[in-house]
């Protein structure tokens, strides 16, 4: 990684700022040179190498995706390479189809850029929001925290999708080519293992 390298949160709603903290760690901790930007228009995407979709309310980010424009931008962006990294309801604005254990089908604005289904809260609302170590190989031996809020979990998975990571059973954690999802909050840790790896396909060198 001898160029800057640039990566972009979405800044419509959500957990901005703890995902511009992590990433801004994990260049440190790489020893990389890099700057993290705020996404809010379509042409913010052409600045970038990655795209972090943070977590907050999926049925109103999607809407702003659609109305500002971004989701055939958003689209564009990973069919020519561009990683993207979506985290709780990030992973619900990737997938290709939410269901909702009250609503059934949402319906609702997707990128339809993960060939995955998920139930959106699975594990209920705020106050039943957990923490656990998680076994996330790619990351090496030790354990990852994993924060669970209002989190997704993955019902069914494409057969291009690779599941990296379980929990009960269930699955928690997804990579599709340039395409990370969690169901988890890996911003909300000291532990910058995750987004390392994420900068890494990024830039090609995972």
């Amino acid at each position: 990684m001898n160029n800057r390298v640039k990566i972009g949160v979405l800044a419509l709603q959500g957990a901005i700022e703890e995902h511009v903290s992590m990433t801004s760690r994990a260049f440190k901790s790489m020893n990389v040179d890099g700057e993290v930007l705020w996404v809010k228009r379509p042409e913010h995407l052409e600045e970038i190498q990655g795209l972090i979709l943070p977590g907050g309310e999926s049925t109103v980010m999607g809407r702003l995706l659609e109305t500002g424009g971004l989701l055939d931008a958003v689209r564009d962006f990973a069919a020519r390479g561009g990683a993207i990294l979506g985290t709780c309801s990030g992973m619900v604005l990737l997938a290709s189809e939410v269901y909702d254990r009250v609503v059934g089908k949402t319906g609702q604005p997707t990128l339809k850029l993960l060939d995955i289904t998920v139930e959106r809260n699975a594990y209920g609302r705020q106050g039943e929001s957990f923490e656990v170590d998680l076994d996330i190989s790619l990351l090496g031996e030790k354990k990852f925290r994993g924060v669970f809020i209002r989190a997704p979990v993955v019902q069914s998975i494409g057969s291009e999708v690779k599941p990296l990571c379980h929990l009960d059973g269930r699955i928690v954690a997804v990579q599709q080519q340039n395409i990370l999802a969690t169901s988890f909050h890996p911003e909300l840790t000291n532990d910058t293992r995750f987004h390392e790896f994420f900068l890494k396909i990024a830039v090609h060198e995972a």
